[in-house]
């Protein structure tokens, strides 16, 4: 859902240098991956225990606090995945402190959605990447996507150093 939300082999030059150079997809079988790395066609996902080597969040844990602190750069990290993916890798410190979560939820009802907020997340990504916005900090993609027409509000984090939430409010489920 996505992915075709995304669609990424549609946008144009631009917006598929500016998604090679800030998106980071998670994988159950390859960790975090570049949405320019060539990887084969394969189903794991980040949810699955598989024998010997247990839960794949878990698994990648150490792997994923190594190498993506750097990864996430001194920006702003949008983060937009689901609780198992989650599971592999938790934001710390500063950098914690300059990640927004976003949950997508249901306008009248403030419930999270569950099988279309995919396509939301990928909408949004595609507002983001085809308008060239690269918001440097929370306000500043709070701004981005009321610009771009998404309804959002802020949720503080729970305690200090923890990300922030970002509820995009959708009316309709698709």
């Amino acid at each position: 859902m996505l992915y075709d939300a995304l669609g990424l082999a549609s946008l144009d030059a631009a917006a598929k240098r500016r998604a090679a150079r800030s998106l980071l997809v998670f994988s159950g079988l390859w960790g975090a991956v570049r949405v320019t790395d060539r990887i084969p066609s394969y189903r794991c996902s980040m949810g699955v225990r598989l024998p010997g080597l247990g839960a794949l969040g878990a698994h990648w844990r150490a792997p994923m606090a190594e190498v993506l602190p750097e990864a996430a750069g001194d920006g702003l990290v949008l983060d937009l995945r689901s609780a198992a993916y989650a599971a592999a890798w938790k934001p710390k410190g500063e950098v914690a402190a300059r990640t927004a979560s976003v949950r997508v939820l249901h306008a009248p009802t403030r419930k999270v959605v569950s099988h279309f907020n995919k396509a939301t997340k990928g909408r949004i990504v595609r507002s983001l990447l085809t308008a060239g916005i690269a918001p440097k900090d929370r306000p500043g993609v709070v701004v981005a996507l009321r610009d771009l027409g998404y309804t959002v509000e802020e949720q503080a984090p729970a305690r200090a150093g923890s990300p922030w939430t970002l509820d995009v409010l959708v009316d309709e489920i698709h």
